[in-house]
């Protein structure tokens, strides 16, 4: 691929660098990105390219107002996820944020890009690298950057990809088979038989006191989720699900040690069942929680904000002939739509059985729909008239010939002594704490 300008000094750097946008259009923006970021650069440690996209008031004029937009949605149709807590690592390579530098006044669009390494160069051209057996672990997948991570970035990583109970729960099965191929090495080791290339990388990389101290932690955030009554009506019902299993087995164990007579074996098992009881109790005292937001749950609702004039023109348009106008305004929608559906894809986080990621994605979609018909129903309230029923009624007055006019009569408030002004005050404070 033969790019030039802007786009060509982003494939060839090497480190980090700053590329300011001002005085470009849309369209030399999305060429830009696009020849940028169509494929992965060729790079064997991340960098960051940092975009310019606006300014303050002395440099405003500089920008395109969609200098951002432009960025960010063209580097999404590049596959690109934007993750507010991304970071310059291999593990984030793809993701993009925004951010505003209060200290220079300017706001910019970074971007960790995608990146081929030099050994996945020789695998595309066909050339063997070492003795060219396989990899210990697929690269560029979850368990891969479970594996390969530090604990300071699995920590972050765990937060946005595993941030539900059953996530994390997940997670430690793949630490703990993570842990089985690195003993499994090991006793090829002691076996005498060699390591082949790929797996003596990943033996070296992977250490087992980091793998623990990993597990350790989901095994902490798991705990304090229950703590904390942060799990939802399925995860609340899984976890009675296994403390019923485990005090089905221990009164199994406790029935054996009592018949093989084994006072102190018997006494342990009835602790554990205590322990087992106790757990139980506080797990049925949890009120669940509601099933966690989409990742991109902010972007979306901007979405379907942009997308309510849009349906209500279409509503209103029904059994006439569009305008071009029209025609134009309304081929927005379908791409909205298609939008919201990456995003909420992209929403995902690891582990996610199919179930749990549609509770939450119908969540979100019942949110939208509460939320617009609320709208609905406060432009149709109001009005100087009587309202019976939701019914606008109109107030007749009769006049009678003759009749004298009636006068509204207001009866006057008896004054309160100036020494209870106080206890008035009071008690408008009190009803104002209650609100």
């Amino acid at each position: 691929m033969t790019v030039s300008g802007m786009a060509a000094s982003i494939r060839a750097a090497t480190e980090s660098e700053t590329f300011d946008l001002a005085g470009n259009s849309i369209s030399t923006i999305k060429n830009t990105i696009t020849d940028a970021f169509s494929s992965p650069l060729e790079l064997q440690e991340m960098i960051r390219i940092t975009f310019i996209t606006g300014a303050g008031k002395l440099g405003r004029s500089k920008y395109n107002a969609d200098a951002a937009k432009t960025v960010t949605s063209t580097l999404r149709e590049l596959g690109y996820d934007e993750d507010k807590g991304a970071s310059c690592v291999v593990e984030c390579a793809g993701c993009f944020k925004s951010q505003h530098d209060t200290g220079k006044n300017l706001k910019t669009i970074v971007v960790f890009p995608k990146i081929k390494t030099i050994t996945q160069g020789m695998e595309d051209m066909n050339i063997e690298s070492g003795d060219g057996s396989p990899p210990a672990l697929a690269e560029n997948t979850d368990i891969h950057y479970i594996a390969m991570s530090s604990s300071n970035v699995f920590q972050r990583m765990l937060e946005v990809k595993c941030a539900s109970w059953s996530q994390k729960k997940s997670c430690v099965g793949v630490i703990e088979e993570i842990q089985g191929l690195v003993n499994g090495l090991d006793g090829k080791l002691m076996g005498g038989n060699p390591l082949t290339d790929s797996e003596q990388d990943f033996y070296d990389s992977c250490e087992l006191s980091v793998l623990e101290q990993k597990l350790s932690y989901v095994r902490s955030e798991m705990h304090k989720q229950v703590d904390e009554s942060r799990i939802t009506s399925r995860e609340k019902s899984r976890l009675l699900n296994l403390v019923n299993e485990k005090v089905q087995q221990l009164d199994k164990d406790i029935a054996d040690a009592t018949k093989n007579k084994k006072p102190k074996k018997l006494e342990k098992l009835k602790m554990q069942k205590t322990k087992a009881g106790e757990r139980k109790a506080s797990l049925e005292e949890i009120t669940p929680s509601a099933p966690l937001a989409l990742r991109f749950q902010k972007d979306i609702e901007k979405l379907r904000k942009e997308m309510q004039p849009l349906l209500k023109l279409e509503s209103e348009a029904k059994g006439r002939l569009l305008s071009l106008k029209e025609t134009t305004t309304l081929a927005r929608k379908d791409d909205i739509e298609e939008e919201i559906a990456d995003l909420e894809d992209n929403s995902r986080g690891w582990f996610e059985e199919d179930e749990d990621f549609q509770v939450r994605v119908d969540a979100s979609r019942a949110q939208a729909k509460a939320r617009a018909t609320r709208k609905v129903v406060k432009k149709t309230g109001g009005g100087g008239s009587r309202v019976t029923g939701g019914v606008k009624k109109p107030i007749n007055t009769w006049v009678v010939p003759g009749a004298a006019k009636r006068t509204a009569t207001r009866k006057t408030a008896k004054k309160k002594p100036a020494g209870n002004a106080f206890a008035a005050m009071m008690d408008s404070d009190s009803d104002s704490d209650n609100m």
